[in-house]
Parts: structure tokens; C-alpha cells; sequence
């Protein structure tokens, strides 16, 4: 990774070990503004929201969208003013709302009860935004679909007569419209059929300024997968606000909000192989990780491609690659990888997004370090876990004075 070999990292910082590639989130970021004219980009904090990679961020420009108050903060130590932060809750109390305000944060309402508190408290003195569940099933494993009649997100647009009646009652100033349908969309059509509801009520609210589509842009995951054609749906689009420019005489501006397009592909698990364990059925590879430090593959079914970058030349064998922990925690079955023996390092690919973020002290085990190659230089932007962590908040009531 930029000059940077695998091996001589395991040996500065150790295993298990998050890497990302600076160089790679600059790219990813490149493609989608080259394919949309004038995208303002929020880069999807839950998806890697380490303190270095959102300071990154901001200085490539891209804004940032937040889904707590504590997400919110932690931008704002990045260096984020709080109008450049998007904050989208889901279920969570007024007063999380109320404190976004406090805040300055742009405000991204998703349920009509709490829509009606903002307005009947605010009423025209702060604008918002409001995010619409459309009705449209799209994306990968059901789990990350969010834009369907049975998700728990946004307010559905067959609702749209009560979204009306309570801005009419509280001259609620909107000033965006948001829809995010989920993860994983290849389909540009979606996108279309997102925009043609967007614009349907844009002209209707003429204090509209935005329209927001999330993010969810399929990346590729092994050498067949299919991705988005980002450059068919950037021409799409920007041929979408341009014919409502030319028709209404208002201009809007497009945001998106992608997490796992931008840094999927620029992080690595670095793991090391403590066993190879030969059944008769099955030869096991069990590593220094587990679900606790990447869940994806057990709760999503994700497929991750892993390379051995120890042995990369060996024969092929037949491997199920597992972790240390007590819980089926299975990254591969059945997959082909030059030969792994005791000792050997393997790389799991694609794990920049959702990894780290979801990661967890289960069996009390430490979660790993992270690293930044930041123009051929590998920076720890997170130390690896301490005893004394997970011992801190816990009260021993059983202890001798």
C-alpha cells in the first residue's frame, strides 16, 4: 500500500491492525465530483469515524453527515463547523433534536410526531430538512435497506398529505429534501425514481434549497462484483437539475452522503494466522481477529476477498478462514487462497467501511490499532486497546477499601 509493505506494518504496530489508504478516499472522492456537476459531498460519519480520517475529510473539502450527538461532536473537533454538519437521527428523543439546534447542526427530520414538535416549538426560525421514505425496495442484504414501506426510516411518501398539513399549520422553513433508499445500489434507476419525488415536492415547497440522495453507491468487493456506473448516474442527474432549472427558474443544489464508497476500498485487516486446523471435512484458518473487530460477514453476509500477502505465490487450497472468538465468527468458507501456514499474514480487503466503526470488546478482547498511509507514511491514528480501557467506567462495589 503506497510503497508500504504489510509485513514491516505487523511488525511496527502489530496484529490485528486497520489500515487505510489516504490515497484511495482522495480517488473515490475525485470520481464522484467529476461525475456531478457542482455535488456537495457529506462524507457518512458511521461508517469510519476515527477523529484523523474525519480531520482528512474536511480538508479534501467534503462535509460530513452525522446520526449523533456524539458523532456531531467529534466532527466538530475535526475541525467541522457545525453548519457543514448534516445530522439525521433515527428514534431518538426531542431533546437530541433540540440539542442539534443548540448546536447549529443542519437539522434532517425522518418521523411526521417529531416533525410536528420541531414545528410547533420552532416554527419558521430554524430550517430543516426532511427525509422521506419512498417506498422503493433497493440495495444489497434487506438489513441495509432502508427506503422500503417496512423500514423504521424516513416518513413515507404516501404520507405526504400529513408532511403538508403540518408545514401549512407551522410555516416550517424546508430547506431540504432528503431520500436514502440504502447500501449497495446499482440500479441508476432508482436514483431517477428518487429524484422524480424529490423534484414532485420541490415544486411544491419553494423554500427548498437542497435535494439529498444518501449515499449507498455499490462498490466492488472481488474481481466480479458489480459497482454503479458512477459516470452514467453523475450525467443523469445533473441532466435532472438542470431540466428543473430550465422549467422552474430555481437552481437547487445536489448533495449525497456516501460512507462505504468513499473508504471501503481504502481499508485492510491485517490478521495474522494462528492455526491451521485440518478436519475431515473442513481446514480451518483461524486468525488473531473475529467478528468482535468485523462483523460484516456474520451480520450481512458480506463477502470480503482475503489475500495472503505472506505466501502469495503458494498452491491453492480450499480454506474457511475464522476468528478467536466465542461465537461462529466465519469471514470465508470454502475459499481458495494460496496456501496459509502457522504464522502467515492475510489481508481482508474492503473493511474500511463498517468495520472499525462496529467493532466491540466482546470475550474482552482489545480492539486493534488503526493506521493512515498519508503520502507513503504509515501514521497511528488510534492506539490498540488497553486493559485499563475496559476496565474504565466499571464500579467494583465488591472491592476492599
Amino acid at each position: 500500500m503506497q510503497g508500504v509493505s504489510f509485513e514491516s506494518l505487523s511488525r511496527t504496530f502489530g496484529t490485528p491492525l486497520y489500515i487505510y489508504d489516504a490515497d484511495s478516499i482522495v480517488r473515490q472522492i475525485y470520481v464522484l465530483q467529476e461525475a456531478m456537476d457542482r455535488v456537495k459531498i457529506k462524507f457518512a460519519a458511521k461508517a469510519l469515524t476515527n477523529l484523523s480520517i474525519l480531520r482528512f475529510m474536511k480538508q479534501q473539502g467534503v462535509g460530513v453527515d452525522v446520526v449523533s450527538i456524539q458523532e456531531a461532536r467529534i466532527a466538530m473537533l475535526a475541525g467541522y463547523a457545525p453548519v457543514e454538519i448534516m445530522f439525521t437521527p433515527n428514534c431518538v428523543a426531542f431533546e437530541e433534536i433540540v440539542q442539534g439546534v443548540e448546536l447549529g447542526l443542519t437539522i434532517n427530520l425522518d418521523n411526521l410526531q417529531v416533525l410536528g414538535r420541531f414545528g410547533e416549538k420552532y416554527r419558521e426560525t430554524v430550517p430543516c430538512f426532511v427525509r422521506l421514505n419512498p417506498d422503493i425496495l433497493a440495495g444489497g442484504n434487506i438489513k441495509i435497506s432502508t427506503g422500503h414501506s417496512h423500514s423504521k426510516f424516513g416518513i413515507s411518501i404516501h404520507q405526504a398529505d400529513h408532511i403538508r398539513e403540518v408545514f401549512s399549520r407551522f410555516k416550517i422553513n424546508l430547506r431540504g429534501l432528503h431520500i436514502h433508499t440504502g447500501s449497495e445500489i446499482t440500479d441508476i434507476d432508482v436514483f431517477m425514481r428518487m429524484a422524480d419525488i424529490l423534484f414532485g415536492l420541490a415544486r411544491e415547497f419553494r423554500t427548498v434549497e437542497v435535494l439529498d440522495f444518501g449515499g449507498g453507491l455499490k462498490v466492488p468487493y472481488h474481481a466480479n462484483d458489480q459497482a454503479i456506473d458512477i459516470a452514467a448516474l453523475g450525467r443523469r442527474l445533473s441532466q435532472a437539475f438542470r431540466d428543473f432549472h430550465k422549467t422552474e427558474g430555481r437552481e437547487l443544489e445536489l448533495w449525497m452522503e456516501p460512507g462505504k464508497f468513499l473508504v471501503s476500498e481504502a481499508g485492510n485487516l491485517l490478521v495474522r494466522t494462528n492455526v491451521v486446523k485440518e478436519t475431515p471435512k473442513v481446514t480451518f484458518v483461524g486468525v488473531d481477529s473475529g467478528l468482535n473487530h468485523l462483523i460484516r460477514p456474520m451480520m450481512y453476509d458480506a463477502y470480503h476477498t482475503i489475500d495472503n500477502v505472506t505466501n502469495p505465490s503458494g498452491p491453492l487450497g480450499t480454506y474457511t478462514v475464522v476468528g478467536n472468538i466465542c461465537e461462529t465468527d466465519t469471514f470465508a468458507a470454502d475459499r481458495d487462497i494460496p496456501q496459509v501456514r502457522e504464522g502467515d499474514l492475510l489481508v481482508i480487503r474492503n473493511a474500511g467501511a463498517y468495520g472499525y466503526a462496529m467493532a466491540s470488546n466482546y470475550n474482552s478482547r482489545f480492539r486493534p490499532a488503526e493506521v493512515l498511509i498519508l503520502n507513503g507514511e504509515p501514521r497511528l491514528i488510534r492506539h490498540r486497546d488497553t486493559l485499563d480501557q475496559l476496565l474504565t467506567g466499571q464500579v467494583d462495589i465488591f472491592k476492599e477499601k
